[in-house]
């Protein structure tokens, strides 16, 4: 590629040197808004990634509410029949050694309340 400039004089050779300067300014241009675009994607993706992080968060607490409430039921439930304790527990667990029979657990979503407590989302950072 050099080998081309041995014949050319002071002026010619300052017009490519000034060509080759105008050509690295536009590839380095170029190149910036390549990088400033992909953080501003980047940045898009994070923010979407955050609200959906809140969302699930949301649903954790409200699953964990019900989870509160189920266990309520549960000890009120318990707690009757211990006094009567000729009646047979109405709870019977047992482990099945079969790991392919499948489960299923359904989860209802409580009715909303003004005044659930719930804990306040992380702060990301």
């Amino acid at each position: 590629m050099g080998q081309d400039l041995s014949g050319l004089d002071v002026k010619e050779l300052q017009n490519l040197e000034n060509k080759l300067e105008m050509s690295l300014r536009c590839i380095r241009t170029k190149k910036d808004q390549l990088l400033i675009d992909e953080i501003h994607e980047l940045n898009r993706k994070g923010s979407l990634i955050q609200q959906d992080n809140m969302a699930l968060y949301k649903k954790v607490n409200l699953i964990r509410q019900e989870n509160v409430d189920l266990y309520k039921k549960l000890y009120e439930k318990g707690a009757a029949s211990e006094v009567n304790r000729d009646s047979p527990t109405p709870y019977n667990f047992a482990v099945v050694e079969n790991g392919n029979i499948p489960v299923h657990i359904e989860l209802n979503t409580p009715p909303q309340e003004n005044d659930v407590e719930q804990t306040a989302p992380p702060k990301l950072g």
